[in-house]
């Protein structure tokens, strides 16, 4: 402990989730996503997450101190087996200059921002420059930010939409048709959805961690969007596909290659996954050339504290202009060291 201590020298702002839901702008997430994207990997900045795991309780930290911006810290998500499953999700962040706390954030709600942001970054960077149609499949919370998202990024000229709750993949159509002005279908299968499709959104888990579609269904020169094998024993993609990729784009190398089951897979099927996977960053600053119009390109992606980060300072200085938000009466001090 040291005596020289400083109190902050501004009062500690925290955001609900609602304050969250009040403050979400995708343009200005996307924005953000792509600032942060547009310089080298480092991993000592970006070091991947944090595990702490009793059995009963866990803890996931994913922290990250971003080129970009003026702000740094962590996300921690925390979950509890007590009774059923109960998470939380609390994202703090910390003037870089001062180390002062800045913010604690409700992140419920931004790991669905963030994902959405650098889903359509990492689109942007694989679509043909033409209009697309786009399947998907899902029809929940993580297929409609994306297709929002998506919508930012590239021309729709179509949609085709499955999940398999009829009622549910018709409200999405009948949503989606009247706020993007697109034709909107609701199918029947995925294989329907899929076949012929410029770009494909996998948003939908498979209660046996199977792939959500087959390789056959995808045309020679489709974009595929994967956002849904973030762990090792998760299954979204089938190998099949993958080993027919031209590339893969993935937000986190290490963690996509070696923490997404479907990479592993598709590694102990023989597909040389180190080769073909190259990591957002290396897109961004050109270093990588990818024919857009060409070859099945995969957007993969396992999330990162970097992305929470990025967009949770987004969203702060869009409170600060908007008078949201509480300014707590304590902070925590600094020390000198």
């Amino acid at each position: 402990m040291s005596t020289s201590t400083q109190p902050p020298q501004a009062p500690t702002l925290f955001l609900t989730d609602s304050d969250v839901a009040k403050l979400t702008d995708l343009p200005g997430a996307i924005e953000a996503i792509r600032a942060a994207y547009t310089s080298e990997v480092d991993e000592r900045r970006n070091p991947g997450r944090i595990f702490a795991d009793s059995g009963r309780e866990w803890q996931r930290t994913m922290p990250s101190v971003p080129t970009s911006g003026r702000l740094f810290g962590s996300k921690s998500i925390n979950g509890s087996f007590a009774n059923g499953l109960r998470v939380s999700y609390l994202i703090s962040l910390f003037d870089k200059e001062s180390a002062d706390l800045v913010a604690l954030i409700d992140g419920n709600r931004v790991t669905g921002l963030r994902t959405a942001a650098t889903s359509a970054v990492g689109a942007e960077s694989l679509l043909p420059d033409r209009p697309v149609t786009l399947a998907v499949i899902g029809s929940g919370f993580e297929a409609q930010s994306h297709t929002f998202a998506l919508a930012e990024v590239a021309e729709l000229a179509e949609i085709r939409v499955f999940s398999p709750t009829q009622a549910n993949r018709d409200a999405f159509a009948e949503r989606f048709s009247q706020e993007l002005g697109v034709a909107v279908q609701a199918v029947g299968s995925a294989k329907e959805a899929v076949q012929g499709a410029d770009v494909v959104l996998c948003a939908a888990r498979s209660r046996d961690e199977s792939p959500t579609l087959e390789s056959t269904w995808v045309g020679q020169d489709a974009t595929v969007i994967s956002i849904g094998s973030t762990t090792p024993t998760q299954r979204e993609l089938p190998v099949e596909l993958i080993g027919r990729a031209s590339i893969v784009v993935a937000d986190g190398v290490d963690e996509v290659v070696h923490g997404s089951g479907d990479m592993i897979a598709a590694r102990d099927s023989g597909v040389d996954v180190d080769s073909l996977t190259v990591a957002l960053n290396d897109v961004l600053l050109k270093s990588r050339a990818i024919d857009r119009d060409r070859g099945i390109r995969i957007y993969k992606s396992t999330g990162s504290g970097l992305q929470d980060i990025v967009v949770a300072e987004a969203l702060v200085d869009r409170a600060r202009e908007l008078g949201l938000g509480i300014e707590l009466p304590v902070g925590i001090v600094t020390t000198a060291k």
